[in-house]
């Protein structure tokens, strides 16, 4: 293996990487704040890659019907809730949460595929178009059960996940497809190697992202109603935070970056109907690595699952992905010790 070799391996990780640091910021979002691991991040990235291409083919995004499915479920949900619990006056709020916001991206949609729109219309068409669905999942399959175990809440989201991708392969069909890359040219980074500007474009919204991100946990009200919930949950709501908000808002952001991962990686992979499932679960690696509810070290784990995985992909491109996926059990082995030996200590102290 030359330096040349390491240079383009380490690049390509790096671009892998940038992906898989904004799923697990999604990944980690959502179960800090409701104690899901939200397998469907995948699916909704792949969603919207898929939505893409299908505007660039000159077709009404099979996405619409599903949107529009999941917002009279959601919406029938809510009504359901509050007739039982007696709250008749918040029906029209109800009403215009989740019966008009939700197709409000739709309408959208529908015109910019109608009217053959410019790419960057369809680009934020398609972004749109997927940010309803997981407060709509949510809202109809999680929060009924949001009080169950964790173990539940998994198998839960494992068997959404399963359906999402079903229902791909009856929208978009099995062929994969590209779309048309968002950034044009590339930038020399030594002789004879250069980085094209849509791996650039995916490192630098990473980055930007990534800012973003913490200035607004960091910066807004919004942003603290969440780290208050994730850090604990009752205080939270006698503080006068409501759980069932700030959970559809970690959605809603969780489902925006999901949108946006699938916008980048459409032009640089063949994204078919189930691709989003090993996008999600490679992103939960790092996400492990960061143990669920550490922002700096599920990014450090992102580029080191994004690097792992193209090196891995020189070595054996057949047993690249069982090779990334096996990053897990050294990891979970030095957690195991780490908990056993800080319980120990615990004790010593109480005695």
């Amino acid at each position: 293996m030359t330096w040349d070799i390491v240079l383009i391996l380490g690049i390509d990780g790096l671009a892998n990487g940038a992906i898989y640091l904004l799923a697990g910021l999604g990944l980690v979002l959502v179960f800090s704040v409701t104690r899901v691991v939200f397998v469907p991040f995948g699916d909704i990235a792949a969603f919207a890659a898929l939505s893409l291409a299908a505007f660039e083919a000159g077709r009404v995004p099979p996405t619409i019907g599903l949107v529009v499915f999941l917002t009279i479920a959601a919406l029938l949900t809510e009504l359901a809730s509050l007739v039982r619990k007696g709250e008749g006056r918040r029906m029209p709020r109800a009403l215009l949460m989740w019966g008009v916001l939700p197709l409000i991206p739709c309408l959208i949609a529908w015109g910019v595929a109608s009217a053959g729109a410019p790419t960057p219309i369809q680009v934020i068409a398609s972004v749109l178009l997927v940010v309803p669905m997981a407060p709509l999942l949510a809202r109809v399959v999680f929060q009924p059960i949001a009080d169950a175990s964790v173990l539940v809440l998994l198998i839960v989201s494992l068997a959404l996940s399963f359906l999402l991708s079903g229902l791909g392969l009856l929208f978009f069909g099995p062929e994969g497809t590209r779309t048309t890359p968002l950034a044009a040219g590339s930038l020399p980074i030594s002789d004879g190697i250069e980085v094209s500007g849509q791996v650039a474009l995916m490192v630098a919204t990473a980055i930007v992202l990534s800012g973003l991100f913490y200035l607004a946990f960091e910066r807004t009200a919004m942003g603290k109603a969440l780290r208050a919930t994730a850090i604990n949950r009752v205080g939270a709501r006698l503080v006068g935070i409501r759980p069932a908000r700030t959970a559809m808002l970690a959605y809603g952001y969780s489902s925006l970056l999901a949108g946006l991962i699938g916008i980048l990686i459409a032009p640089v992979t063949t994204m078919y109907y189930d691709s989003g499932f090993l996008i999600g679960l490679k992103a939960f690696v790092a996400a492990i690595i960061g143990g669920l509810v550490s922002y700096p070290a599920t990014a450090l784990g992102a580029l080191a699952v994004g690097i792992f995985e193209s090196f891995a992909s020189f070595w054996s491109g057949a047993l690249k992905d069982v090779i990334v996926f096996s990053l897990l059990i050294p990891v979970l082995m030095v957690r195991s010790y780490l908990a056993s030996h800080n319980e120990e200590e615990l004790e010593e102290i109480d005695q």
